[in-house]
């Protein structure tokens, strides 16, 4: 099987945020339809929910971890899988704010 190389990933990448500005912008319909608001409030109200959600998972991942670290009582898989669990959960939660951060943005630059 071919692999995609990282520049055709960021290739890729670019064209479907073209096409996704082309096709929420009011250049090209001159104003929005009725689908098209629809499905914009309900991907806000998505967007809402997630980050309603995810500092207490976040909160919740962080403290199991803790606790896997603090009772393992020596052994080095449960204290390299509490470590690993942390540090997932933190990166987890910074991209989960960075794309809330990024989709702020764009919203505010279109309009």
């Amino acid at each position: 099987m071919n692999k995609l190389s990282f520049k055709n990933k960021i290739f890729i990448i670019i064209v479907l945020f073209f096409i996704m500005y082309i096709s929420f912008s009011n250049i090209c319909f001159g104003a929005d339809p009725t689908l098209i608001t629809k499905l914009k409030s309900a991907f806000e109200k998505i967007q809402g929910y997630i980050l309603k959600l995810a500092t207490p998972v976040a909160a919740v991942s962080i403290g199991v971890g803790a606790l896997m670290r603090k009772f393992s009582f020596g052994d080095e898989e449960k204290i390299r899988t509490g470590k690993n669990l942390i540090r997932g959960s933190i990166v987890s939660y910074v991209l989960i704010l960075l794309t809330n951060m990024i989709l702020s943005l764009i919203s505010t630059l279109l309009g």
